[in-house]
């Protein structure tokens, strides 16, 4: 089979990721999102702003650096519970609320758990799954096509916005609800398998382009998105860890 077939293509990923199952299934789910994401329908009367970031810029770049792109890492399905759960431990009232993904701020059906990988700074590679928590990627049900909005917090960034954008590819996006650029202090929230508004895309390569100084912003419930498909991916961290989505007192309080 010539070396640039899909197959060999599959099972040289796999090796790299550690299951050749896994990076199949990813990789079928990459070739739907690119041919979806060609036919991302815009968001009506959508404006965005930016404002300065906390110095320094991340790197290495985002799009080559696994704390912002989650595709350097990968992940894989796990088994487990798809439901809400009760953690031990305290909670911040301040936290982002899940919900307010979603027009209705339902609570949206849990289809997949995944594991997202550890990543090996000093070989620069992904390594094995992070073992905890159990769920660091939860997929949801979601309407095709649904728009998908900024969940609230108690926290801001001044002047009505509430999440910095540090990074956006067609159907990913970083959202990071400090004014810094990284995942070292404060929520970190990863959204996958979305159609990212195409006025926002443009925002953001300009705004990389132009040095990272200033980043798009955004305000709590503004539209940012659509769903590709019937599942996207939730990954919530706190300073720089990956936390369980599917935590009742932390991410969906009072369900």
């Amino acid at each position: 089979m010539p070396t640039n077939s899909i197959g060999s293509r599959w099972r040289q990923l796999g090796a790299w990721l550690g299951g050749t199952a896994v990076v199949l299934t990813l990789l079928v789910t990459s070739r739907a999102i690119t041919a979806t994401a060609q036919e991302c329908i815009p968001l009506p009367d959508s404006e965005y702003g930016t404002l300065p970031v906390n110095p320094p810029p991340t790197d290495p770049p985002a799009g080559q650096h696994p704390d912002l792109n989650l595709a350097m890492r990968g992940y894989a399905i796990t088994a487990g519970r798809r439901e809400l759960i009760n953690l031990n431990g305290d909670s911040d009232p301040a936290a982002p609320q899940l919900a307010g993904l979603f027009g209705d701020a339902r609570t949206p059906t849990f289809t997949t758990l995944y594991k997202v990988h550890d990543w090996d700074w000093r070989l620069a590679r992904p390594g094995e799954v992070l073992t905890r928590p159990h769920t660091s990627l939860l997929g949801v049900a979601t309407i095709p096509d649904e728009v998908l909005r900024v969940p609230d917090s108690g926290y801001t960034l001044g002047n009505g916005f509430e999440v910095l954008v540090l990074y956006v590819a067609p159907t990913r996006v970083t959202l990071k609800y400090t004014a810094d650029d990284n995942v070292v202090e404060g929520y970190t929230l990863h959204v996958e398998n979305v159609c990212v508004d195409p006025a926002l895309l443009a925002l953001y390569e300009a705004s990389e382009a132009g040095g990272r100084s200033r980043l798009p912003a955004l305000r709590p419930g503004q539209p940012f998105a659509r769903a590709l498909g019937s599942e996207i991916g939730i990954a919530i961290r706190d300073r720089g860890s990956f936390m369980d989505p599917r935590s009742r007192k932390d991410w969906w309080q009072g369900r």
